[in-house]
């Protein structure tokens, strides 16, 4: 009977703008091409609870951070245990699974408004199910990250203005340093173009996977 091969989880993150979704898609793409067992994420989900996110995120939907960080949470358990998608059975039945945002997303903007611990805490149960074998930080100047919105979009959502976004990589490294013994980050520089910053994130997922 062939021994089952343990799968690995690979978080990435960045602030909005960062080219991190670009990166997910060129590392699925990479792993499918080697014939590698892999799928692809993200959150919020498309599930209902991650809809209801978005629609608050959109501005659509006034609410206080707390109900969206308490979604959030939420929407993340069920990505994580869901009977028909939970990216835990995936991994444990050998899946290489490629996010696009974790926890460390809700650590980094939700701190801006409440205090980073209560958030950590919030997100303890979803720590406890699934720890990213490594979480890749795409890191870009966030002055770069507005003006690529502003090309690519005609209406920003509530978190894309320059001064939150200095706020949030500020949070990133804030967690991540408060997190260091508990949780695996690689920082790559991704002020650089698409196909240069790939093979910067290909260097250091070869190493996991």
């Amino acid at each position: 009977m062939k021994e089952r091969v343990p799968g690995k989880f690979l978080v990435f993150e960045g602030i909005d703008g960062s080219g991190k979704t670009t990166q997910v898609r060129k590392v699925y793409e990479r792993l499918k091409d080697q014939g590698r067992d892999a799928a692809a994420t993200f959150e919020p989900t498309d599930g209902p609870i991650g809809s209801l996110i978005r629609q608050m995120l959109s501005g659509k939907m006034p609410t206080d951070q707390r109900t969206i960080a308490s979604l959030f949470a939420a929407d993340r358990t069920d990505h994580l245990v869901n009977p028909e998608t939970g990216i835990r059975s995936l991994v444990d039945e050998g899946k290489i699974i490629v996010c696009d945002r974790y926890y460390f997303s809700s650590y980094a903007y939700h701190a801006q408004y409440i205090d980073m611990d209560w958030v950590i805490q919030a997100n303890s149960l979803n720590a406890d199910i699934l720890r990213p074998d490594a979480t890749l930080f795409i890191d870009v100047d966030p002055d770069i990250c507005i003006e690529r919105i502003r090309a690519s979009r005609e209406s920003l959502e509530i978190y894309e203005k320059i001064d939150i976004m200095k706020q949030v990589r500020a949070n990133y490294f804030k967690a991540f340093d408060r997190l260091k013994h508990q949780e695996t980050v690689i920082v790559i520089n991704g002020d650089d173009t698409p196909d240069r910053v790939a093979e910067r994130v290909w260097k250091e997922v070869g190493q996991l996977v």
